[in-house]
C-alpha cells in the first residue's frame, strides 16, 4: 500500500514496542519514517529493518523530556526530508510502583517530564512546522489509564489524563488550519516488556480484558495509521480506546 506516499512521519520511542511497530507500519505504507529514541542501538536496528524491507527511514536521537531536543528533532527531520506531515508522540514510561502518597518527587517529575511534558513539546514543535506545510496529523499515544485510575501508578495515570487535555486543546485550536490531533488509548499490549512479568501476573492482566487476551502492537498501529490518514479527515480532538473492552466495565 502507498497510503502515505511522500509523507514524512516522526515516531518517538520508536526503538521498541508499540513505537517500533507504528513506524514500521508507516514505512510499509509509503511514508519516510523518522525513528526517534534514546537508545541508539535500538533505533538503528529499526531503521535497518525498515530499509531491508524496501522502506525509507532515518534515525534521530532525542530525549522527549528535553524541549530543546524535541525542537531539534523536528528541525533535523525537515533538514533531512524537507517537511513534516505526521507526528506520533509515543515515548513514555511507567515509573516505579508505589502508593500515591509515597511516590517519590523524583519519580513523579521523571514521569511527568516524559509522558506529559514530552507530548506537549512534540505537539508544540510539530504544529509549528505543520503550519508551514499547510497542515498535518498528530496522534498521541495515551492509555486506558487516561480515563481510569491505576493503583500504585499515580504519576502514570495523571500524565496520561493530561495527554487528553493536550490533544483536545491542540485539536480545537488548529483545526481550522488543517492540523488534526487525536489520541489513542491502548489497553495492555503484549510487548517484550510484559514478558518480564511472572506468568500469574501476566494472566491477571489478561483477565481484565473481556476479549480474553492482551492486545498486540499491530492492532494499535492500524488505529494510529487510520487517524493519521486522509480517511480520518473529519476526526479531530478525539480519543479512542483500543482495549478489548477493558474500560467498558
Amino acid at each position: 500500500m502507498s497510503r502515505f506516499l511522500n509523507k514524512v512521519a516522526v515516531v518517538t520511542g520508536a526503538g521498541s514496542g508499540i513505537g517500533k511497530t507504528i513506524v514500521k507500519a508507516y514505512a510499509e505504507q509509503g511514508a519516510k519514517g523518522i525513528v526517534s529514541d534514546i537508545n541508539d542501538k535500538h533505533g538503528h536496528t529499526v531503521v535497518k529493518a525498515i530499509q531491508d524491507l524496501g522502506g525509507t527511514a532515518y534515525y534521530i536521537k532525542a530525549n522527549t523530556a528535553d524541549p530543546e531536543q524535541v525542537e531539534a528533532l523536528i528541525a533535523k527531520t525537515v533538514e533531512h526530508y524537507g517537511r513534516l506531515d505526521i507526528m506520533c508522540n509515543n515515548a513514555g514510561i511507567g515509573g516505579t510502583p508505589a502508593p500515591a502518597a509515597e511516590t517519590s518527587i523524583e519519580d513523579w517529575k521523571k514521569i511527568i517530564d516524559i509522558n506529559f511534558n514530552g507530548v506537549f513539546y512534540g505537539c508544540k514543535y510539530a504544529t509549528q512546522q505543520m503550519l508551514k506545510n499547510g497542515g498535518g496529523a498528530i496522534v498521541n499515544i495515551a492509555s486506558i489509564h487516561s480515563i481510569t485510575a491505576v493503583a500504585g501508578h499515580v504519576g502514570y495515570a495523571a500524565s496520561k489524563h493530561g495527554v487528553l487535555g493536550l490533544t483536545r486543546n491542540f485539536g480545537v485550536e488548529y483545526a481550522s488550519q488543517n492540523i488534526r490531533v487525536n489520541a489513542v488509548g491502548p489497553g495492555y499490549i503484549d510487548t517484550p516488556l510484559l514478558d518480564e512479568l511472572p506468568a500469574e501476573q501476566k494472566q491477571g492482566l489478561v483477565s481484565l480484558h473481556p476479549i480474553g487476551r492482551l492486545g498486540n502492537a499491530e492492532e494499535v498501529a492500524k488505529l494510529v495509521l487510520f487517524l493519521s490518514s486522509d480517511e480520518a479527515t473529519f476526526i479531530n480532538g478525539s480519543y479512542y480506546n483500543i482495549d478489548g473492552g477493558y474500560t467498558a466495565i
